[in-house]
């Protein structure tokens, strides 16, 4: 496995993250639809000992995360969104929840 990182380490479209992470809060989860599909995604926010940082479910991800639980993000892809710094396993990332 790759070495993991931390929150503070992370930078837009930075490729190939590997973190662990507690969820501090979920957001509601909202459809949508675009020319590639449609589904649902929810941002929660996920922190370590060096920071937060905003993380999106998609599909069938959002049951499978909680307030307090405690996941690992593997081949995770960083975006920037208004400023922040998003976190999502993209299209060949994995979420485990630990």
């Amino acid at each position: 496995m790759a070495e993991l990182m931390k929150v503070k380490q992370l930078r837009p479209r930075m490729g190939n993250v590997f973190i662990e992470l507690e969820v501090v809060s979920k957001g509601e989860a909202r459809e949508f639809a675009s020319a590639k599909g449609q589904g649902k995604v929810c941002n929660v926010a996920g922190k370590d000992e060096t920071g937060e940082v905003q993380v999106s479910l998609w599909n069938e991800q959002i049951d499978q995360v909680n307030e307090g639980s405690k996941i690992r993000i593997e081949n995770g892809w960083v975006s920037e969104y208004k400023g922040q710094l998003q976190l999502s396993t993209g299209k060949f990332g994995n979420l485990i929840i630990l």
